[in-house]
């Protein structure tokens, strides 16, 4: 059975939303009232299914209306050998979720004028004050000289021309691996075709290493999924005078009640980590990292900021619940509500080549994407979300007053059509 956390909590904060509803009329309010119920019922029976057909060990997922309460779902264990069910506290690795996070960031500093959306990256870093562009990235290292420079606004839009080391082929992908540009903590079995590489120590080596390498693209004109969410973390460094993952724990995580978010998971917190397995036949049938004894026990050779993040349901739901607060829960506020709205807007280059990104809506933001009109999946204009490479995601809809996340651990994330199913759930698309 899936297990339904704060169910009461969930309705009454649905009803509270629904009563929002009755200057437009009685019928108005209870209509929604059972939408947001049916939404609710098609959510748990989609994480239901994953469970009862062995697909997936555990799922969770997050279901919120406006700035209420969410209601917390969850189905199956933390690993297939466990007994411990999924709840909504328990940790997941939720990778490329930590990109909105590190977003999120920045545009707090841009707030303060510590940084210049489109401020050079070589103000910071100095080793990219004169970028080169590769000739022909499939076949050599041969550059020239870049026509322009990089800027944070390209950083935060994937727009930089860096690239992503398993996004790229070629002499290219090898540079990044032989100089430890690699941002996941890997055991050696969840990166079976890398061969044996050091990592960078710290951000700033790993910024100083990057900066060594030609670009894949001149900045501002194509995007290609990349590392500057990483370098962007020691960006935030630079600026604020601050270690990234404490920037992230004082502005961030502690303001927002967020006591379950890691760069490295505590050992007494072991007994929540859930287990990542890779897809065999269908099934998430390999154990790549085990719960108990994860590399996510111990801290990373640097932080990763585009997805060195571990959360819980619960906690994540937070983040989102300011996303939808406009940069605020309640009184407490991060960001003013024109940077939470900047930073939920298409910030991308104009005439940027898109044909390469990783998603179908039409814009993107602070190191997320952005609909701009309504989308096939049901997601309404202005949803600002990401996924992660380890089956979760997370969005939100301020349209349609809708904040919602689905948790599995699986790769790869494309194995299973489980994030995708997500919003069709919510929204009753077939």
């Amino acid at each position: 059975m899936v297990q339904t956390i704060d169910r009461r909590s969930f309705l009454g904060a649905s009803l509270g939303f629904s009563l929002t509803a009755l200057c437009g009329g009685r019928a108005m309010a209870l209509a929604t009232l059972a939408e947001s119920r049916s939404r609710s019922s098609r959510f748990e029976e989609m994480l239901r299914g994953y469970v009862a057909s062995g697909a997936l060990v555990g799922v969770a997922g997050s279901l919120g209306y406006g700035t209420g309460q969410a209601q917390f779902l969850a189905d199956g264990t933390i690993a297939r050998d466990s007994k411990i069910p999924v709840d909504a506290d328990s940790l997941f690795r939720i990778m490329s979720m930590s990109k909105p996070v590190t977003g999120m960031a920045v545009m707090m500093l841009i707030e303060e004028g510590k940084i210049g959306l489109d401020q050079n990256l070589a103000d910071f870093v100095p080793g990219f004050a004169n970028p080169r562009v590769l000739i022909d990235p499939a076949r050599s290292m041969e550059s020239r000289p870049a026509k322009a420079q990089i800027t944070i606004r390209h950083l935060l839009t994937h727009t930089s021309g860096l690239g992503y080391f398993s996004r790229i082929e070629g002499p290219l992908r090898d540079a990044y691996i032989e100089l430890g540009l690699v941002p996941v903590r890997t055991d050696g079995k969840s990166l079976p075709d890398v061969q044996d590489f050091d990592y960078a120590n710290g951000l700033a080596e790993f910024a100083e290493r990057l900066a060594t390498l030609p670009l894949l693209a001149v900045p501002g004109t194509r995007w290609t999924y990349s590392m500057s969410p990483d370098l962007l973390g020691r960006v935030i460094e630079i600026a604020s005078g601050m270690a990234f993952d404490a920037f992230l724990e004082d502005r961030i995580f502690s303001p927002l009640g967020m006591t379950s978010t890691f760069f490295t998971v505590p050992k007494s917190e072991a007994h929540r980590m859930t287990s990542l397995y890779s897809i065999r036949d269908g099934k998430a049938d390999v154990l790549v990292d085990p719960g108990p004894s994860s590399v996510c026990l111990e801290p990373p050779p640097f932080l990763f900021g585009g997805a060195g993040l571990l959360s819980s349901p619960r906690d994540y739901d937070r983040f989102l619940l300011m996303l939808a607060g406009e940069g605020a829960i309640g009184a407490t506020r991060i960001m003013s509500q024109e940077t939470a709205r900047r930073a939920m807007s298409n910030l991308l280059p104009p005439g940027v080549d898109m044909s390469q990104a990783l998603v179908s809506s039409e814009a993107f933001g602070a190191l997320g994407s952005v609909a701009l009109s309504a989308q096939p999946d049901g997601k309404g204009p202005g949803t600002f979300g990401w996924s992660g490479g380890a089956g979760t995601t997370a969005f939100v809809d301020r349209s349609q007053g809708i904040r919602a996340a689905g948790y599995g651990q699986f790769i790869p994330s494309r194995a299973l059509p489980f994030l995708a199913e997500i919003p069709k759930a919510i929204y009753e698309i077939s």
